[in-house]
């Protein structure tokens, strides 16, 4: 965005085709919906809401796509298809602005960070490494008593230097994770398998919940206990490596995770296409690529509307 009150001049149309409006009303919903938002950024979205009618009606139709987040139109209905795309448009900005707001002040706390797409490895003071996935901050939050880490957001695989007198303790996402000297990866993102270990041993404890769980298991969220099953958990920390394998997968699910190496959204059009079973491996760094496999392997239909929006459904 361009100018002192962070919207772009009305007028023509951008280069890539967007209408300078829409785009400005999409940055205010999503600047309004941080929870950083200023007194000074509310007078200045009034002052640009009250400029101009189309300011106002704009802002009104970003408003309704961003509370109905998730409940996007069927686009086998031929009204107003238009319409359609310019709000699955409108959402992969305001969601990319949004993600990017939360992305940046994770950063910010953070002593290790990755963007997103990018994979980074560490080494921590004590000698333990530190594999950072996708958009992921860690702070590193180290005593006498204490090897504390926090994972502010994302994915991150630890390799732990045992010191019996100094524990290793990751928290995130609402997981204490304690190592047994052992190697061992944590999701802060609402994963429902959070947790798991390649070697050693983790004691993990959420809410009031306890496991112990051992090399090639993993926790799977439940109801009121955290439950303890084997995990190919070499195939899950694959992105190490910058390759993301999947073994008879959902297609939405594997969607959903090439999403997360890439900036804005990838949109999946038919349930039921989502349904089919994915097995393949791809390169993290290449989610363009993968796309195209899919597209080649299972007849899918890809439309990319811009950077930010890949569409995905079925054959015309």
């Amino acid at each position: 965005m361009a100018g002192s009150d962070g919207t772009e001049a009305d007028g023509a149309d951008t280069d890539d085709g967007e209408d300078p409006i829409e785009r400005a009303a999409a940055a205010w919903v999503a600047r309004l919906s941080s929870s950083d938002a200023t007194e000074a950024d509310r007078r200045a979205f009034e002052a640009w809401h009250a400029a101009d009618p189309a300011h106002a009606a704009a802002y009104a139709e970003m408003d309704a796509l961003w509370r109905q987040l998730g409940q996007l139109p069927d686009p086998r209905r031929r009204k107003g298809p238009s319409k359609t795309l310019a709000g699955l448009a409108a959402l992969a900005l305001i969601g990319g602005a949004l993600a990017g707001q939360g992305g940046l002040l994770d950063r910010l706390r953070a002593d290790l960070w990755s963007g997103v797409g990018s994979i980074e490895h560490a080494t921590l003071p004590d000698g333990s490494r530190v594999d950072l996935n996708t958009d992921t901050a860690v702070a590193v939050r180290f005593t006498a008593q204490e090897r504390g880490i926090e994972l502010l957001r994302g994915e991150a695989s630890f390799d732990v230097v045992p010191d019996p007198s100094r524990p290793f303790v990751v928290r995130g996402g609402g997981f204490s994770v304690r190592a047994l000297g052992t190697r061992f990866f944590l999701r802060a993102d609402g994963a429902d398998s959070p947790v798991g270990v390649v070697e050693g041993r983790v004691d993990v404890s959420a809410e009031g919940r306890h496991a112990v769980v051992s090399a090639g298991e993993a926790v799977r969220i439940g109801d009121d206990v955290l439950r303890v099953s084997a995990a190919d958990v070499e195939r899950d920390t694959a992105w190490r490596d910058g390759r993301l394998i999947f073994a008879g997968k959902p297609l939405a699910a594997v969607l959903a995770e090439l999403d997360r190496y890439r900036r804005g959204r990838i949109v999946l059009l038919d349930a039921r296409l989502g349904e089919r079973r994915v097995t393949g491996a791809f390169d993290a760094r290449n989610t363009d690529e993968a796309l195209d496999v899919i597209a080649a392997t299972m007849g899918a239909r890809i439309r990319r509307l811009s950077p930010l929006l890949v569409l995905v459904g079925s054959p015309l």
